[in-house]
């Protein structure tokens, strides 16, 4: 089965420390592509902050495996 794990920008956790993590559980074979992206988003005060956004796409062994 294939399956998507989003991993997201939070105020204190950075979507790339997220996704090496369960990167590195992963075997090899099981990793199909890994996609980026990232948008500027304006705050309330006129500053702005970058988010950024990472799409791990992977297979697993059954539909219970995430």
């Amino acid at each position: 089965m294939i399956q998507v794990k989003e991993f997201v920008d939070t105020d204190n956790s950075y979507a790339e420390n997220k996704a090496n993590e369960f990167l590195a559980g992963l075997k090899d074979d099981q990793l199909v592509q890994v996609c980026y992206g990232s948008v500027v988003k304006p705050t309330v005060t006129g500053t702005s902050h970058q988010r950024s956004t990472i799409l791990v796409v992977y297979k697993t062994n059954s539909a219970h495996d995430t």
